[in-house]
């Protein structure tokens, strides 16, 4: 249950590398690094929305931080695959709860700050690069269950409006955070994404 901030599992290890060619996505089993030639770990990043369209925005356990579940790809999975594992561990639901209604057509990369970044190991990673799934939950809230793994990500959850995130996500998330919702919004809003408010512009700027 790997998220851009624990630094404790960026782990250097073979895996399969996942190469864009267009924007389809191909399994190559060659044995690439867990971190790219970039210096980028592979990642999934999952936006929730209910009947209402509302987003789960969840709270980093023991943090008054809000952000989406993401994490690493493990050796040996697909995106999809890391995907439904990461809902399971963090949110408590499984793949019959839940419909993809769609996915990034490509990488979207955020970079760690420089006080986080671990410069004795090799490869040294600089930050994330993430296919983020638009998924629709067909389930009640009483099956989220945010303490399903042994080390939960989250302890509090709540809906919030589409663009809400923006005035919420750590700084350096927030770039990729625009990009997903903007690229997604399309398949959840087809008459038209919601106006963003003047403070989710003036936030996404302030860095």
């Amino acid at each position: 249950m790997a998220d851009g901030d624990n630094l404790e599992t960026l782990e250097v290890a073979g895996v399969r590398w996942i190469v864009e060619q267009s924007t389809q996505f191909i399994d190559s089993y060659i044995g690439f690094p867990l971190i790219d030639r970039e210096g980028y770990r592979p990642n999934v990043g999952i936006i929730l929305c209910n009947n209402q369209r509302q987003l789960f925005w969840g709270r980093r356990i023991g943090q008054d931080a809000w952000q989406f579940p993401q994490g690493g790809i493990n050796e040996g999975e697909t995106p999809e695959q890391a995907m439904f594992r990461e809902l399971e561990e963090e949110v408590g639901l499984r793949q019959h709860q839940v419909e993809i209604i769609g996915v990034t057509s490509g990488w979207l990369r955020y970079r760690l700050p420089k006080r986080f970044l671990r410069h004795h190991s090799k490869p040294l990673c600089i930050g994330q690069k993430q296919l983020w799934y638009l998924l629709r939950v067909l389930c009640e809230e009483t099956d989220f269950c945010l303490d399903h793994a042994p080390k939960p990500e989250f302890d509090g959850w709540r809906w919030v409006k589409y663009w809400h995130p923006l005035r919420e996500v750590v700084y350096f998330k927030r770039k990729v955070y625009v990009q997903a919702l903007e690229e997604l919004a399309p398949l959840l809003f087809p008459e038209g994404a919601p106006a963003r408010t003047q403070a989710n512009y003036l936030r996404q700027n302030r860095r």
